[in-house]
């Protein structure tokens, strides 16, 4: 584990040992659930500024930061650079997203491999129409995910709630939640269109590529925004937020 040091960060103060690998969920509220769910004999990390961080030890034995980056860019950029100060080196994040296209079930997980960035955030920091996650990371989270469907995830039909399907391919990262034209699409690349939009991926891809550090990300379909549409439920969030945490926890042992 790795001591941390308070004088290099402003927002994350650390109150408990940082690990090398790091899951990063948006809502501090999940952060605590993945902890209670995953880790054994968890500690907070942080609770500066309501981004609640935990350590403790995973199912394979080794320790593993869970830390929220709050909601959108540039609060992930700013936990993200921090983390990374602080020592952090392989980070996932498990989030949720709004799938954009048919053949989803709510519940469904998506291993990113590329973000395309329709933010703020990442293009501040540099990133081009596209920018990709770590290749190996992103093969090891893919085999997990398939690994935990095998094991006991069951599939839905189109629309229905408790899917279990994985695929994998490009999320589209924007800053808006609520989009004032009605509409969320991907005009980029009509013949590689993205799966899903969400809020953070395309930040911690590109700052991870300009920190050196190994990112990836698995989402849960928590809307469907295709040619169906529907919200998951939040005692059916709560097990498929679990489920990816244990994709990513496997990708990482």
């Amino acid at each position: 584990m790795l001591a941390a040091d308070m004088a290099t960060t402003l927002h994350i103060h650390p109150t408990a040992d940082l690990s090398e690998r790091v899951l990063l969920p948006g809502d501090p509220g999940r952060a605590l659930l993945l902890a209670q769910s995953l880790l054994e004999r968890p500690k907070m990390f942080n609770h500066h500024r309501g981004l609640w961080g935990y350590t403790g030890a995973a199912a394979d034995g080794e320790p593993l930061t869970i830390q929220s980056t709050g909601m959108g860019g540039p609060s992930a950029a700013i936990v993200i650079e921090e983390l990374a100060r602080l020592g952090a080196r392989r980070l996932v994040r498990v989030g949720s997203c709004g799938a954009l296209l048919g053949g989803f079930a709510l519940g469904d997980a998506i291993v990113a491999e590329e973000a395309i960035a329709s933010d703020g955030t990442s293009r501040a920091l540099g990133a081009g129409e596209r920018v990709a996650a770590d290749a190996a990371l992103t093969d090891a989270l893919t085999d997990a995910a398939a690994g935990e469907v095998s094991g006991g995830g069951k599939p839905g039909g189109p629309g229905e709630p408790g899917g279990g399907a994985v695929r994998r391919g490009a999320v589209v990262t924007t800053d808006l939640f609520y989009d004032p034209a009605g509409e969320h699409a991907d005009p980029s690349d009509p013949a590689h269109p993205a799966l899903a939009i969400e809020m953070e991926t395309a930040t911690l891809f590109q700052l991870s590529a300009l920190r050196g550090l190994q990112a990836g990300c698995v989402l849960v379909v928590s809307d469907l925004l295709g040619p169906q549409r529907g919200r998951i439920d939040a005692e059916a969030m709560e097990a498929a937020a679990i489920r990816v945490g244990r994709i990513a926890v496997a990708a990482l042992s």
